[in-house]
């Protein structure tokens, strides 16, 4: 299980504002995740998407294209891959770790 992290930059928008690509690209999330093979969570500044490698770049493929389709022609995407091989975790098993150790923490300094 791998999670991405990845921004859809469209470039050469009729205006500053994207959250029309960025909400058809939710879409896209959506109807795969309906599949069983990825979850996803939308944040201010990106897209957390969470599968086996190969489902993910298939996904990250077509939300590359999405803007394209809508008549763009350039996209920029950052892709950043967490691809870990010893353990599978899922994206909030990792938030639930670090939170654990938060209060551990918190709770030592008493």
């Amino acid at each position: 299980m791998a999670i991405v992290d990845v921004v859809v930059i469209p470039v050469g928008t009729e205006g500053p504002s994207v959250s029309d690509y960025i909400a058809d690209i939710q879409i896209i999330l959506e109807t795969h995740k309906q599949t069983g093979k990825i979850d996803y969570q939308l944040t201010p500044m990106n897209t957390l998407i969470e599968g086996e490698l190969e489902d993910l770049f298939e996904v990250i493929q077509e939300i590359h294209n999405s803007p394209f389709n809508k008549g763009l022609d350039r996209v920029c995407t950052n892709i950043r891959i967490d691809d870990r091989r010893d353990k599978s975790r899922k994206m909030n098993e990792k938030l639930d770790s670090v939170n654990n150790k938060l209060d551990k923490k918190r709770k030592d300094e008493k």
